[in-house]
């Protein structure tokens, strides 16, 4: 009877084991088939005509080599100069109806006043700089030739970032050219030196708006674009705006070492040390989470991927660690669920022969909103848990009459989805597609922007320009063969035009596209 009526509890609890097990399946498949199917895109208003002459004057931007480096002294501010009077040439009715300021020597502000100047302003970003070309003689065509061939223009900033400045440019133009005001004051402002932190440039333009007391009802900055083909199981193209971005940080390590000859190596060196150091950092990656900007892309895109990614992605209170561990398995979905951890700079020695008593390394860490700079330090120093090696945040040098400034940003707040702000990003991105279905979603940036600066002064910041980017096109960034079709461009003018058509929408309270 002992072990008949065991057999029967031992029965009973498998039982309830494998009711359980059914009941968790159902309530997963329920949530998966609970997803609200995606919407039918509305009705697309007559295209945007391209402005004549507008890929030429686009072309003659990128001709203007303004590159900015770390240290602002190899800066060659002529070129900045030459840009802003091409900008004069070529928007003759933005420079006669607006009104320009002049901030930080080159960064640009300008102000376009609306009938209603009570209401809340709106402020449209981009950035004049672009950052140094390694090798120019990688390129297909010339880094600063500003060529239009194949169908695409070429050039550095054509993707980052010029394309912004002269599509906000071109939009304001063909606004004014058919005698359009905006009901609500808008501002451009235009950096000149983002590739270098924005310190000089962004944040002062910030500042002057502190001052005024400005506050923005949003602000649109470059940082999201059109993909396609780059997110599995995804079989539309997708606009993604990006609600956030990722803080910085960089950590210069030092290990000091006892110099001497090379033929008598002590057991301890300072390149030995920085690199187990180095090691131990690139070994041990930060814990990937699934929160925030991600989040809510993953939830925004899981209506239209195959059943088992829905099925993952619309029960993440049970399956979060394992969607986590999923995306880290690429790098570039692993920048959206963690702070990573990049070896940029290693200096050490400068003879074959001779111990160098003193190693130094730069190591990059892009913040996940979440995280901070002061967690971030401690944790690094826990794994490399050396007393050798010396730890401290890397500074880049100040203008004229600043100290050396700490390269080190927090993770800016992450905006809001369905904001009237949001719902006019988003329609505008509809607007300008054409090519059938399109997916939009929030996204983090896991670079930096200008935009981190505005934050405190605005309700929402959003970060998108029209361009289209592919598997093929992720290199291109800050790489070789920086290029933008000519049609892409047309979408970036466009995008700009429809936001600023549709500001009204911030007081309407309409619903948000899908």
């Amino acid at each position: 009877m002992g072990r008949a009526g065991g057999g029967r509890r031992w029965r009973k609890v498998l039982l309830g084991l494998a009711g359980a097990l059914l009941a968790l399946v159902v309530v997963l498949v329920v949530n998966a088939l609970r997803l609200p199917k995606p919407a039918p895109p509305p009705p697309a208003p007559p295209p945007m005509a391209f402005p004549a002459g507008a890929t030429e004057r686009f072309a003659q931007a990128l001709r203007f080599r303004t590159v900015s480096h770390d240290d602002p002294g190899q800066d060659d501010p002529s070129q900045l100069v030459a840009l802003r009077e091409h900008l004069e040439r070529s928007f003759p009715r933005v420079h006669a109806q607006l009104r320009r300021e002049i901030v930080g020597e080159h960064s640009l502000v300008y102000t376009w006043p609306g009938t209603h100047p009570e209401l809340p302003p709106v402020l449209l970003m981009g950035h004049q700089d672009v950052v140094p070309v390694e090798d120019e003689r990688a390129w297909t065509q010339p880094p600063f030739g500003g060529v239009v061939a194949g169908g695409f223009i070429w050039g550095r900033g054509t993707i980052d970032d010029k394309q912004a400045v002269l599509g906000i440019l071109e939009a304001c133009e063909a606004l004014l050219v058919e005698g359009f005001t905006p009901a609500r004051t808008v501002y451009l402002a235009f950096g000149h030196d983002e590739e270098a932190s924005g310190r000089h440039g962004a944040r002062r333009i910030a500042e002057r708006f502190a001052a005024r007391r400005v506050r923005f009802a949003f602000v649109l900055d470059e940082g999201g674009f059109y993909t396609e083909g780059t997110f599995p199981g995804l079989t539309v193209p997708a606009a993604l705006i990006g609600t956030g971005e990722k803080g910085y940080l960089s950590l210069e390590l030092l290990a000091q070492g006892e110099p001497g000859h090379s033929s008598r190596p002590p057991e301890q060196m300072a390149i030995g040390v920085l690199a187990r150091a180095l090691e131990r950092l690139q070994a041990n990656p930060f814990p990937a989470r699934v929160d925030g900007a991600t989040h809510d892309m993953l939830r925004a895109l899981a209506p239209r991927l195959p059943f088992g990614q829905r099925l993952a992605l619309a029960n993440l209170w049970l399956l979060r660690p394992i969607v986590a561990r999923g995306l880290t398995g690429d790098p570039s979905s692993a920048a959206l669920v963690r702070t990573t951890t990049a070896l940029t700079i290693v200096n050490a020695g400068q003879k074959d022969n001779v111990l160098p008593g003193r190693a130094r390394a730069v190591v990059n860490f892009r913040l996940l909103p979440g995280d901070t700079v002061a967690g971030t330090i401690t944790r690094a120093r826990e794994i490399v848990d050396d007393p050798r090696v010396e730890m401290r945040p890397l500074t880049a040098p100040g203008a004229a009459g600043e100290p050396p400034q700490p390269q080190a940003i927090e993770p800016p707040a992450t905006s809001r989805v369905g904001s009237p702000g949001w719902n006019v990003v988003a329609r505008a991105t509809q607007e300008a597609w054409r090519d059938g279905d399109l997916a939009v979603a929030p996204w983090l940036l896991t670079g930096a922007s200008d935009a981190r600066w505005f934050v405190p002064l605005a309700d929402d910041v959003y970060r998108f320009t029209g361009f289209t980017i592919r598997p093929e096109d992720a290199a291109r960034f800050h790489g070789v063969d920086e290029r933008i079709a000519v049609g892409d461009y047309g979408r970036v003018i466009e995008v700009y035009y429809r936001v600023l058509r549709d500001l009204d929408g911030l007081d309407a309270g309409s619903p948000p596209p899908r």
